[in-house]
């Protein structure tokens, strides 16, 4: 049937409160260092996206959560800190301003690794860039006449959003609003290890 439904979607870990509360407080401070044409992020829909798929049909949503669902149930919860600024590609031609994560980020690219196989296995074809745990802070739409980033970068340790523990991963639809995209979590996959339920 030719006029199905897409659902624009993908894989990620979501941010609890406290760590968006975080992201907000150090987008405040670096949109008083950086000066320029920045679209900044709404740090309610700042997610650590681990595989964008683009449009798929439901059947597809099926599918996906049957091997999600059982990658996830292996994995043990993943503890990570979210900090330090960066640019893509680097701060001299930079087009993203981000943070980045310590902690588990091994097991979390394993992880991510062990997502791209199993999925490609039924039919969506592996990312061919490396996976780069990140959290997308603002897209820079022209970086002439962009001051203040590369400072930011250099001192980038010292820009903080906390510690959490992600418990599982979502499958989130995007829809493309006037406004920005709205995310909405279509299905749950918890991460097992944390005792019976």
């Amino acid at each position: 049937m030719t006029d199905e439904k897409t659902i624009r979607s993908f894989l990620a870990l979501d941010t609890p409160e406290k760590i968006r509360e975080g992201i907000g407080a150090v987008q405040s401070r670096l949109k008083k260092i950086i000066h320029g044409d920045i679209r900044w992020a709404r740090p309610e829909g700042i997610h650590l996206t681990l595989k964008f798929f683009g449009n798929i049909s439901e059947d597809d949503v099926v599918n996906i959560s049957a091997v999600v669902e059982k990658i996830a149930a292996g994995s043990l919860p993943l503890v990570l800190t979210i900090g330090g600024t960066g640019a893509f590609p680097d701060p001299h031609r930079p087009r993203v301003v981000y943070l980045g994560m310590n902690g588990d980020v091994e097991r979390l690219i394993a992880f991510q690794k062990e997502l791209e196989r199993a999925l490609e296995t039924i039919g969506f074809p592996r990312e061919e860039r490396p996976f780069l745990p990140h959290l997308t802070l603002g897209r820079i739409k022209s970086p002439g006449g962009l001051i203040g980033l590369a400072g930011v970068v250099e001192k980038g340790e010292s820009y903080t959003a906390g510690e959490f523990s992600a418990s599982g991963l979502g499958l989130f639809k995007s829809d493309l609003t006037p406004r920005g995209a709205v995310y909405t979590r279509l299905a749950w996959y918890p991460f097992a290890g944390q005792g019976s339920a």
